[in-house]
């Protein structure tokens, strides 16, 4: 049912730009100056809906146009969106990757036809792709591993037992896993639960934590390793009551991760800036397409918010 409803979406979407129209701003637009498409996963997390506010406000700045087509977690979707911007012939083309060795073809063609392509967040394999914009996933999974492990020594007596909520279809919240488990790996006093699939997608996050807590009652942590997983978890660890005996370590924040924060089972988070990605992105459309140069990595920064730095984050989610 959802890749039929996606193909409606997709045949719909054709048929607008057929018309010679783009979708910016909840109204068309003529293609009167530059314009970018951003090529989204998806609107439900809030992760992706900063990363587009960002870039619709950098593309205000500079003057173009923006369109974003999301994929609704389809990534034929997103290969059928790519070919269509090429057939319309858009300025350049920035894309958050479901699948990133099955975007490569459309990525190819971008390029072939002259259209400069940027990468954001998920890291394509070496191609014609002119940047790639986000964070070391890896180095920041080892990072909150660490994190980890000294909260356990310090809080925990040493042990702890933990399992973690991950993505396994998605290409960079792997990085992210793999990057975590071989910090913590072969430390005394350190259990593992396992791994559960949440797909990058709170329902069944919920659901795949809720199993999870289940299937290992004496399990004392949690690492989930991107928004929906997170979400997933505090839900799954409150409908449960375990609240006061599972601490929670996460990726990307949201009001319920800030109100974990506050009672204490959310111990980290680690906070991405997905408006600087997406604005960054643009930026560097603008200047491949003025005729300059960028980095082929643009890095942004990340910061694992506990409670002693929460506060300057509470405004973004009001």
């Amino acid at each position: 049912m959802t890749n039929t409803i996606t193909r409606r979406i997709v045949t719909a979407f054709l048929g607008c730009v057929a018309a010679g129209a783009f979708w910016h701003g909840g109204q068309a637009q003529a293609q009167d100056g530059k314009t970018f498409a951003l090529v989204q996963i998806n609107q439900q997390a809030l992760f992706f809906n900063q990363m587009n506010e960002g870039a619709q406000k950098a593309a205000d700045e500079a003057g173009v146009n923006l369109v974003i087509f999301n994929a609704n977690n389809d990534p034929a979707a997103q290969n059928s969106a790519i070919e269509t911007y090429i057939q319309q012939g858009v300025d350049g083309i920035a894309v958050v990757a479901i699948d990133v060795n099955g975007i490569m073809p459309a990525v190819n063609q971008a390029a072939d036809a002259g259209i400069p392509v940027v990468a954001i967040d998920a890291i394509l394999p070496e191609g014609p792709q002119k940047a790639q914009i986000g964070v070391d996933n890896a180095e920041a999974g080892a990072m909150m591993g660490q994190f980890f492990l000294d909260y356990v020594k310090a809080n925990m007596d040493g042990q702890a037992k933990i399992g973690i909520i991950g993505a396994l279809n998605s290409f960079i919240q792997n990085i992210r896993q793999e990057g975590f488990e071989k910090t913590i790996a072969g430390v005394p006093g350190i259990e593992s639960a396992g791994v559960v699939d949440g797909q990058n997608i709170q329902d069944v996050a919920l659901a795949a934590a809720e199993n999870l807590i289940t299937a290992n009652p004496d399990m004392t942590a949690i690492y989930a390793t991107g928004e929906p997983a997170l979400m997933g978890a505090i839900a799954a660890v409150e409908s449960q009551g375990r609240q006061d005996s599972v601490k929670i370590f996460g990726w990307d924040l949201t009001a319920q991760a800030i109100d974990g924060i506050d009672a204490g089972y959310v111990v980290g988070v680690i906070q991405q800036d997905p408006a600087a990605m997406g604005a960054a992105a643009i930026e560097a459309l603008n200047t491949i397409t003025d005729g300059g140069e960028v980095d082929a990595v643009i890095s942004v920064p990340v910061t694992i918010v506990t409670q002693d730095n929460v506060d300057p984050y509470r405004a973004i989610f009001e």
